[in-house]
């Protein structure tokens, strides 16, 4: 007969209860630990992760009201959250049994018990505990990316008149429950102003789900976003909760919002009218409670009007407008980008720290950056990796007087088939507000043939 892969701790002040329960469960155990006196618990628990703890809800000095059981329950929930306690307990007790539940353990069992219930019992009890470990795990993982989000979102950069004014704006709305719509062109950071409204909401310590509407598909929308049950399609093998359900009593993000059609976008608006969703598979209604935050880098004021975005969607997402103004508009903030960039990639690469000299920050602060502080970012990551220098110039991060936003047309008195090509990619993507596949339509490429050539320029 194989054994079960699991601890067991039996505490209680009988001995002969510890040798009967002992002798049996070590046939059905891998490890069996006995403990008379409840004093010793937390030694015993520092070396042994125990997945099931039998626990005698009555002790010698306190013989019958259960008051020593509780203590130790308390005891043992906070050394291990995750801890499965079972009390066990004499006919008489069972109400007081019952309350322990109601305090935090998982079960009892009667004694003089029966050793096929007891078994029985046990092995049930051990799945939960397997499911106390993962939601345990899966909050410590949350606690992680949630420290991890504050240090990198806490100092939002910018000093320039334009982001004083947005973060003034993100300091009122995020106090609220309000829906937000950010509003900028790719590159501009509008991901980290939602994480920064999500941080400095009551919901700080809930969940912030960030989901890209661009990159799912039509039929896969309502799956991701709502949930499914077991058998809804192929390859539903399982029940899971969709993208909204995730999010319950947190934020969440929809990047993009501008890409939906016109009939997901009716299916999100009643989402958001509603505030319930309807797993795939089911006529079941499941409430959420969900901050809202959306993006975009699309005309939706124009959309409306070309009847490709519907207006009640719109006036339901934007309750609070925030627009995150072009890099270009705000090269106040170009020093402060690039030195924060230069830390950054100065330690990852294990260099010495490098700086910029005076002439290449007047012309990074007269570049026209149409891919905004993700292209000043890659920008300065390449000068740190390339460059020999200390001192960076302005030939490092590639950039020709001709790019400059004081001469935004190709020059054609160039002749030079390379410059043309790149002055004229760059100036596509600049007036579609960065997004690459209206840039490649109007340049006649394909999306795959323009980032290989973006890569090739070092665009």
């Amino acid at each position: 007969m194989s054994k079960h892969e699991a601890s067991i701790l039996i505490v209680d002040d009988d001995q002969d209860v510890l040798l009967a329960a002992k002798l049996f469960l070590r046939q059905h155990f891998s490890i069996v630990h006995t403990e008379k006196n409840p004093e010793n618990i937390q030694t015993q628990m520092k070396n042994v992760s125990y997945d099931i703890i039998l626990l005698d809800m009555n002790f010698s000095r306190d013989a019958t009201s259960g008051k020593e059981g509780f203590f130790w329950l308390n005891k043992i929930l906070e050394i291990d959250p995750a801890a499965v306690v079972i009390f066990i307990t004499g006919y008489g007790d069972i109400e007081l049994a019952v309350q322990g539940i109601k305090e935090g353990a998982t079960n009892f069992i009667l004694k003089p018990w029966d050793n096929q219930k007891l078994l029985a019992t046990i092995t049930a009890n051990l799945r939960i505990r397997v499911s106390k470990v993962e939601i345990e795990a899966l909050r410590s993982k949350q606690q992680v990316l949630m420290a991890d989000q504050e240090l990198t979102f806490s100092n939002i950069i910018g000093q320039s008149v334009l982001m004083q004014k947005v973060m003034a704006t993100v300091e009122k709305v995020a106090r609220t429950d309000a829906n937000v719509l950010i509003l900028g062109e790719n590159g501009t950071g509008k991901e980290l102003i939602a994480r920064a409204i999500h941080k400095a909401s009551h919901r700080q310590h809930e969940v912030f789900i960030s989901v890209d509407l661009g990159a799912i598909s039509e039929t896969l929308f309502e799956s991701e976003l709502f949930g499914y049950k077991k058998g809804a399609f192929t390859d539903a093998k399982e029940d899971r909760a969709g993208r909204f359900e995730a999010a319950s009593k947190g934020s969440i993000f929809l990047d993009e919002i501008g890409n939906l059609t016109f009939g997901l976008q009716s299916k999100l608006l009643s989402v958001l009218q509603s505030r319930k969703v309807v797993r795939l598979g089911t006529n079941r209604e499941i409430p959420i409670d969900v901050r809202v935050i959306c993006a975009t880098n699309m005309p939706l004021y124009q959309m409306v009007s070309e009847g490709k975005f519907r207006q009640d969607l719109l006036y339901r997402i934007n309750t609070v407008e925030i627009h995150i103004p072009p890099l270009r508009e705000r090269a106040d903030d170009i020093h402060l980008f690039v030195d924060h960039f230069l830390k950054i990639y100065c330690h990852k690469y294990k260099l010495p720290l490098k700086r910029i000299s005076l002439p290449t920050l007047k012309r990074l602060e007269k570049h026209h950056w149409p891919g905004n502080i993700r292209e000043l970012q890659h920008a300065v990551e390449r000068a740190v990796i390339l460059s020999d220098n200390i001192l960076l110039e302005p030939h490092d991060f590639f950039i020709n007087p001709s790019e400059d936003q004081s001469n935004n047309d190709v020059n054609l008195n160039n002749f030079n088939l390379e410059d043309t090509e790149k002055m004229l990619i760059r100036k596509v993507i600049d007036k579609h507000g960065g997004n690459i596949s209206k840039a490649a339509k109007e340049l006649g490429l394909t999306r795959a043939s323009l980032y290989r050539r973006i890569e090739k320029h070092g665009l």
